[in-house]
């Protein structure tokens, strides 16, 4: 039989941040083929959607996922209640509807100026975004910051959320039930904002917001109505930085969007 090669510490941790496995869970490592942690040792397991007390932190041991059709149903009746930013973000912090909260290191609420007239949707967190607890500060971010600069924008000059407020497990691809559980509040965080114009971020986005049917490649650059309850506003949906990072050459085309929305904002303004 063949020796096994030594593996050394950082070898080790490169293939676990190549396999996506970037944080940890806890402060102590858990051996879950061990038999000695007994019944009474074990936390106490509650299937709860939404509490009243203090969170558990955020690095707790996951909790038993809810049934997608309960935990949308009651997303949906707990969005409205929220009659401000505030109320909102406080619903969030108590919501245990999604399970990517029990992986997630904070909440990912909004960034910006709750009173712009434009604001950008994106999909999800990232790693940095997780540690910040800001939308938008990795990468991707920094060129939406070149973009916006171009425009004549700002951070102090938009708002910027995602659908998606807690980070996927190794920026995995948010499922469709995650996506849905999480939709209600996304929609009335742009129902207390209030802006004049709503940008889509990606195919995602525009998907579940705007719901377009298309992929970006056929939706991206075209205006659309989006209801906000006491109004109609704006709406487009152009690319995602992340994407203009691995197909640079789509930056040409995100460019003329952003133009048009230079426009819109102009006319926005005067009336």
């Amino acid at each position: 039989m063949p020796a096994t090669p030594d593996i050394s510490a950082r070898d080790l941790l490169a293939f676990y941040l190549e396999a996506g496995v970037d944080c940890a869970l806890s402060d102590e490592p858990l051996n879950r083929l061990s038999e000695e942690q007994t019944a009474e040792e074990k936390p106490a397991l509650k299937p709860a959607l939404f509490r009243n007390a203090n969170p558990a932190p955020a690095r707790a041991v996951a909790e038993p996922a809810p049934a997608p059709d309960l935990a949308i149903a009651t997303a949906r009746e707990l969005a409205p209640q929220a009659k401000s930013l505030e109320e909102l973000h406080a619903l969030l912090e108590k919501f245990d509807g999604c399970t990517l909260k029990s992986t997630a290191t904070r909440l990912v609420f909004a960034d910006g100026n709750p009173k712009a007239k434009i604001m950008f949707v994106g999909e999800a967190p990232g790693r940095e975004e997780d540690l910040e607890g800001l939308p938008f500060v990795g990468a991707s971010g920094k060129l939406l910051d070149l973009i916006l600069k171009a425009i004549g924008l700002d951070r102090t000059s938009v708002y910027i959320a995602n659908i998606i407020p807690w980070r996927p497990p190794g920026n995995r691809d948010p499922s469709p039930q995650e996506t849905q559980i999480c939709l209600p509040f996304i929609k009335r965080q742009i129902e207390l904002v209030g802006p004049d114009i709503l940008v889509c971020l990606g195919k995602p986005s525009s998907q579940a917001v705007l719901e377009l049917k298309d992929g970006i490649m056929k939706t991206r650059g075209k205006w659309h109505d989006y209801d906000i309850g006491s109004r109609k506003i704006r709406a487009m949906a152009t690319f995602h930085p992340a994407y203009l990072l691995r197909q640079p050459i789509y930056k040409r085309l995100t460019w003329q969007d952003f133009r048009a929305i230079k426009k819109a904002l102009a006319q926005a303004g005067a009336d």
